[in-house]
Order: structure tokens, then C-alpha cells, then sequence
């Protein structure tokens, strides 16, 4: 089974530790971040991982070639220019593309999800599947009563985005985006069709194509997570390890 870990960004908001080490080699409970997510998916039996690059890449490239993880790891290298999350899929899509759908995965997530449950809630229609929950924040996806996107809204300022023009967002299921989703290697056509290029959101086409294609939300039952983007939560995963990442 295929995964991609996106390892590529510049880790603005964990500096100044990236000023000298990618974020996805930041410590958490003594290992790198990647190495959280490496060791996670290949537990779920993804032995065919895709881990893309930019920010200090001959860093991350080392240290996979200094570690057995016990999958077939390749890299797509982002070096030139940082493609941002929808563009990296594209790019990588070479490494990605065969029968069943693909994971994706932020290396800067760490949680307590069941991947097998994740593949068990991919319907066969869908174009994806969002693991979403309700943890506070100020931007949502909006679900329908089948939980199917509708669209995205930021509660702190009242902006909605959405394809569908007569949307009400308080009739809507306001879930978070977890940074974690299940890809139908059908995207790439869909890349495609809108006319996507090389550097996009993969939220921004979720939110224009949501009017064509279904896309689903899936809430874990009992999910914890820590989006290890900021010293503050860095500190907080150093202190709930032993429940999230054990």
C-alpha cells in the first residue's frame, strides 16, 4: 500500500529550531517527527511510502538512508520550488499512481488514529476521505447529513468558501481538518479537469471539486491529536506520548 508523508515545509511557526534542521527531524519524545509517522504507517502495512522534500532536504534524505524502516521509501524532491500540498501530490504522482487509493499524511501530525479503521471508511465512490473531528479551531470543512463536503469556513472572520452558492454553513456539520487523508489515485485526473498547476492547495481543489466529486468526512471515535506546528504544541506532544504515540 502507497503513503505520502509531506515533509516539504519550512516549519515558520517551530522557529528557531528550523532555522537549522527541517521540521520534519524536530524531536518528539526522543525521535523525529518522521520517524513518528514512518514507523505508524508501516505498522498499518503501507510499504510503499513517498516522503517529499524542500526545506534542508539532503537532511531528510540522509536520514533515510541511515534507517531500515522495513518499506520502500522514495523521495520527491521539491528543492526547486515548494509546491505546496496539492502540487506535491501531483508532482509525486509517478510514485503514487496504481489500483487503491493512497494515504497522505502531515509529518507534523501525531495522533492516536487506526489506519485500518481510515481504510475501512473509504466508500468506493469517494474521491477522498478527510479524517476530520470536532476539536476547536477557527477553520472548518462544512459536511452535509451523509458527510459529504460542502464546503470550508473560518468562524473568526465569517468567511465561507463553498461551490455550492446558497450554502448555510450553521445547517452544516463543522468538522477540523486533521492533515490526514485516503486519495483515489483518481485525483489526478480530476488535477487535470480544473486545470490545476504545479503549485496548489490540495484544500483549495477539495473545495472546488467537492461539487463533483464525493468527498467524505471521517471522524475517528476516541481521537487524540497534536498538530506539532508551534513550540507550544511541540511541548504538548513531549507530554502526551506516552498515550498518543505508544
Amino acid at each position: 500500500m502507497k503513503a505520502m508523508i509531506f515533509a516539504a515545509g519550512l516549519g515558520t511557526r517551530l522557529k528557531p529550531i528550523t532555522d537549522t534542521m527541517p521540521k520534519a527531524l524536530v524531536p518528539v519524545c526522543g525521535q523525529p517527527l518522521l520517524y513518528h509517522v514512518i514507523t505508524k504507517l508501516v505498522a498499518a502495512g503501507y510499504d510503499d511510502l513517498v516522503v517529499n522534500v524542500h526545506h534542508f532536504p539532503d537532511q531528510i534524505i540522509h536520514y533515510l538512508h541511515s534507517h531500515d524502516f522495513g518499506a520502500r521509501i522514495s523521495v520527491s524532491d521539491e528543492r526547486d520550488f515548494l509546491r505546496e500540498t496539492g502540487g506535491g501530490i501531483r508532482f509525486a504522482k509517478h510514485l503514487l499512481t496504481g489500483e487503491e487509493p493512497f494515504l497522505v499524511h502531515n509529518v507534523d501530525i501525531v495522533s492516536n488514529l487506526d489506519l485500518p479503521w481510515l481504510r475501512e471508511q473509504h466508500r468506493p465512490e469517494a474521491l477522498a476521505t478527510l479524517v476530520v473531528s470536532e476539536r476547536k479551531t477557527q477553520r472548518y470543512f462544512l459536511f452535509d447529513g451523509d458527510n459529504r463536503l460542502r464546503g470550508w469556513s473560518n468562524i473568526a472572520t465569517g468567511e465561507v468558501r463553498s461551490p455550492f452558492p446558497d450554502i448555510d454553513p450553521d445547517r452544516c456539520r463543522k468538522l477540523a481538518f486533521a492533515g490526514i487523508h485516503l486519495i483515489s489515485p483518481a485525483i489526478f485526473d480530476a488535477f487535470d479537469r480544473y486545470g490545476f498547476g504545479d503549485r496548489f492547495s490540495i484544500v483549495d481543489f477539495y473545495l472546488r471539486a467537492c461539487a463533483d466529486y464525493p468527498v467524505y468526512a471521517a471522524v475517528p471515535p476516541d481521537f487524540r491529536l497534536v498538530d506539532v506546528g508551534k513550540k507550544e504544541t511541540l511541548s504538548e506532544a513531549e507530554r502526551v506520548c506516552e498515550t498518543i504515540l505508544r
